[in-house]
């Protein structure tokens, strides 16, 4: 049994680490309250090969374990969590590509997503259906070689950027919904396919989260994900689970930059003569966040590397969101306990990190409906946890 990273694996996250340090963590602050759109970071970002993260070497990406997958992640969300958002989506997605495309569409779309010539996102939820996908109503009927699709997404990342943007759609109605659900690789430039609004958030700032309208959008029959209609929500699913790691490590990554912050001020700060760190309220508190967030990191590398071993990891990715997006709101909230009256403040980080911390709890599927995903798979067999 290993709890250690390769040493490949740990000359990446040091690479991450100095990227994160030096070009992240200086302006995250400024550029969130301002609303800047982080372009140079992505651009260093691009020319590191972070896009290709998901994308097989063949097509010139980084073909990355999903341990490393995940180290990507917990930093640059330890640095500015809406910086890893602008990654997330696009990694989910050309992972979709990837296991599920037709040959042509793997050719057509991986080699430019993975050098980040273009980007991409994914758009699953609408204004009536987030957790319950298979009550989505954004139609597509089949009228000759195309699609013709209307409805409306929301809570998109990356919808001013993605090129294309796969979208889950209903191709057939049929009982369960599911089998005769479909995503569609969708040309935002096509005529009806309009980003009609930029959704006003308590966090997670930085990158663009929208609602998009599709209009009666043509698109081509040679866009459906896979060639073979039916198999959308089967595709969607596989590909959420890799979300759900990704989520996991941006929670680790919020809750460390959260601890670290603690620590420093409760080092610096002095009450009655001596360094707040001194009293035992708050070690015990260190202590308690310390532990916890080693804990998550750990399920969070567990439920990766039973990735990298091939089947399904819903109940494994279902633990690891579940339990390090708790431990980031904990870590957060008691970080600005330990500042006291700064920690309110804007001037200090962990104003942005108490911000931030929530959407990993309700991201990928809601920490409610992980509990559900791990009994289920508790109760129908899978009842043997750890190694």
């Amino acid at each position: 049994m290993d709890f250690e990273l390769t040493d490949e694996q740990r000359a990446f996250r040091e690479t991450l680490r100095a990227f994160v340090d030096k070009e992240i963590v200086p302006v995250a602050t400024e550029w969130e309250h301002s609303g800047r759109y982080p372009a140079e970071i992505v651009d260093t970002m691009r020319r590191m090969g972070l896009f290709g993260l998901s994308v097989p070497e063949e097509y010139g990406g980084l073909g990355a374990d999903m341990v490393s997958f995940a180290l990507v992640f917990e930093e640059i969300a330890r640095g500015w969590m809406g910086v890893a958002g602008i990654l997330g989506s696009h990694s989910i997605a050309c992972w979709m590509i990837a296991r599920h495309g037709t040959d042509e569409q793997k050719r057509l779309h991986l080699p430019d997503l993975a050098a980040g010539a273009r980007r991409t996102g994914i758009a699953l939820t609408e204004p009536a259906a987030g957790t319950d996908l298979q009550g989505i109503r954004t139609r597509a009927v089949r009228d000759g070689d195309h699609y013709v699709v209307t409805g409306t997404k929301t809570w998109i990342t990356n919808a001013r950027h993605a090129d294309p943007l796969p979208v889950l759609v209903k191709t057939a109605v049929t009982e369960p919904a599911h089998k005769g659900m479909s995503v569609l690789l969708v040309d935002p430039s096509a005529e009806g396919f309009t980003v009609s609004r930029d959704l006003p958030k308590l966090g997670y700032k930085g990158t663009e989260t929208c609602e998009v309208v599709l209009d009666g959008v043509r698109v081509p029959a040679s866009a459906l994900l896979g060639g073979v209609e039916g198999r959308g929500m089967q595709q969607v699913l596989g590909g959420l689970e890799t979300g759900r790691v990704n989520i996991a490590a941006r929670a680790v990554g919020v809750a460390q930059a959260a601890y670290d912050a603690a620590l420093s001020y409760a080092r610096e700060r002095t009450a009655f003569g001596q360094p707040i760190a001194d009293f035992q309220a708050v070690q015990l508190k260190l202590a308690d966040l310390a532990t916890e967030i080693q804990a998550a990191r750990l399920l969070t590398y567990w439920a990766a590397s039973r990735a990298d071993g091939g089947g399904r990891i819903d109940m494994e990715a279902g633990m690891a969101k579940y339990f390090a997006s708790e431990v980031a709101l904990k870590a957060s909230l008691e970080a600005m306990r330990i500042h006291g009256g700064y920690g309110y403040s804007q001037e200090f980080v962990v104003e942005r990190l108490y911000r931030d911390a929530p959407l990993m709890a309700i991201g990928e599927g809601t920490n409610d409906i992980q509990r559900l995903v791990i009994a289920r798979a508790l109760v129908a067999g899978k009842g043997r946890i750890g190694w």
